[in-house]
């Protein structure tokens, strides 16, 4: 599957994608991942990283944070559903956690 495309995936592709995506499944009908952190300071620092993979890719995620726990959930409005985008920024989240 060509990550590049801007697309929303079909099903057995969004269901081949979660076997490679470490600690994401679907909630609500969107790519989701809790993460913990060792404080706060830590979590917003990643926050930031991803914020400006993000702003690269010119695709958001919608995100919760308490403390040192951030939840994220990945979906693409303007498609009404799970895209490519959604994936690599996915991807992109695991391999800066990763370090």
């Amino acid at each position: 599957m060509a990550m590049d495309e801007y697309r929303l995936l079909k099903e057995e592709e969004l269901e081949k994608a979660l076997k490679t995506l470490e600690n994401w499944r679907l909630k609500d009908g969107k790519l989701y991942r809790k993460i913990e952190f060792k404080d706060f300071i830590d979590c917003i620092g990643f926050m930031v990283k991803v914020a400006i993979e993000a702003e690269k890719m010119q695709h958001h995620p919608e995100w919760f944070n308490v403390y040192n726990q951030l939840e994220i959930w990945l979906v693409t409005h303007d498609l009404g559903g799970i895209s490519t985008y959604d994936v690599k920024l996915a991807q992109k989240i695991n391999e800066l956690i990763a370090g």
